[in-house]
């Protein structure tokens, strides 16, 4: 039988969450109607990664991308579903966000979706306030971040699916084209997300992304160099 749902997880050296995260998507998924299929795309891990996510069940694709929006389209290409779920290695997905979506989604002219979020732990103040301000402008322009992100198949190949010109903010610019054939919802349940950016790199260094960022325009967002926010490959143990 064809999944309804495609869960697509992007995952660099994610062995001290992956296990977790897809636990909790198989216990969450079990109420969908449908059925779905978990798809792990292993982007060059030299960890367990992989090895933990094929335990759990999970059906693994190993590319060599180091470029978060190809990561997700080659899970994408490989789907089955009507429906594609991008969720990050980091972020937990409870069951009342799904329940929300499927309903969400029996409307036909909804396309696309995102969820709220909340943080695994209380990030430092400095944090605290920088996400609050940040998501409270980015969820009211209706834009799904990319650590839950839900596009119909159909609208997510028609657009060209993730723009892989960019290295980071791929998600805003997905959403933008999904929106121009049909409403993007944000879900009032937020999805669980680790706040580890937060705890690893100091708010100098959030500062100067910023500056970086500033400084070069789009042109920032076009190449790796000055995102060692998100490709450094560091991680919690």
């Amino acid at each position: 039988m064809i999944p309804k749902y495609s869960f697509i997880v992007p995952a660099y050296n994610e062995e001290a969450l992956i296990g977790r995260t897809l636990d909790a998507l198989l216990d969450s998924a079990k109420g969908l109607s449908g059925g779905f299929e978990l798809i792990v795309v292993n982007d060059a891990s030299t960890d367990r990664t992989p090895e933990i996510a094929r335990e759990k069940g999970a059906r693994v694709i190993d590319v060599k991308k180091r470029q978060i929006g190809a990561v997700r389209n080659a899970g994408a290409a490989v789907a089955s579903g009507e429906i594609f779920i991008f969720v990050d290695a980091d972020t937990h997905v409870p069951r009342e966000p799904l329940i929300e979506l499927e309903k969400l989604l029996q409307n036909p002219r909804i396309v696309a979706a995102g969820a709220r979020l909340a943080f695994d732990r209380p990030p430092p103040i400095w944090g605290r306030i920088a996400a609050a301000v940040f998501l409270r402008i980015y969820f009211a322009a209706r834009l799904a971040a990319g650590g839950f992100l839900v596009a119909r198949a159909e609208i997510f190949r028609k657009v060209g699916g993730f723009d892989e010109r960019y290295f980071a903010g791929e998600e805003i610019h997905l959403s933008k084209s999904l929106k121009r054939h049909g409403k993007l919802r944000i879900l009032r349940t937020p999805v669980i997300t680790s706040a580890r950016k937060f705890r690893m790199k100091t708010f100098r260094e959030h500062l100067a992304l910023l500056k970086n960022m500033a400084r070069k325009g789009k042109k920032g967002w076009e190449q790796r160099d000055g995102l060692d926010m998100w490709y450094d490959g560091s991680r919690e143990k």
